[in-house]
């Protein structure tokens, strides 16, 4: 890859550093896309020689953790509970628009991954999603409550719940997350 070609693409995914999302960090400031990202990929990494998951090229998740949102840095974050279909196509659509602008390897690569992600059939596929769906949970809950949206105490104990069913590793750390989500409403809910 020419040093042009490497600094065009960062500066894109760069976007994602001022790309904020739904969640705040300590009440202080929203979290950014790349912030989630980051610690998605963090998450993958730290598991990559569990026992129970070594059936999964663990590298290849962290690859696609890293690459998931970065259709944000065209047309921002939009929250779960707000996006539509239609905000799905337009940001796959943007994203692939700018990937195919890539050198033949890393196109043919992001591409691939892109559509592995999408249809979520492979089991790498579906640890990344079982991951991203528990990192905004775990961000969530991180939150000071009183950043909370009357819609979200429902919804911290239904998000993704389906994307946990891909290993039991993962209904193991949704319930530990569960239990975190109750133990906080009881806490600090006004």
């Amino acid at each position: 890859m020419k040093p042009t070609d490497l600094l065009e693409i960062l500066e894109t995914a760069g976007k994602l550093k001022l790309t904020m999302r739904h969640c705040w960090i300590d009440g202080i400031r929203q979290e950014s896309t790349a912030e989630h990202s980051w610690r998605l990929a963090l998450m993958a990494m730290l598991l990559k020689d569990e026992e129970e998951l070594k059936d999964v090229d663990m590298d290849k998740v962290i690859e696609m953790c890293l690459i998931h949102d970065l259709g944000e840095a065209f047309t921002g974050d939009i929250p779960a509970f707000e996006k539509k279909d239609a905000d799905t196509k337009t940001e796959v659509s943007l994203y692939e628009a700018w990937v195919e602008s890539f050198p033949a390897a890393q196109k043919e690569h992001w591409m691939n991954l892109l559509k592995e992600m999408e249809a979520l059939e492979t089991k790498e596929a579906q640890v990344y999603k079982a991951l991203d769906k528990l990192e905004a949970l775990i961000t969530h809950n991180e939150s000071p409550i009183s950043t909370w949206l009357p819609l979200e105490y429902d919804l911290q104990m239904t998000y993704g719940k389906d994307n946990m069913k891909c290993h039991p590793y993962f209904e193991k750390l949704r319930q530990a997350v569960d239990a975190w989500t109750i133990r906080k409403i009881e806490t600090e809910k006004p």
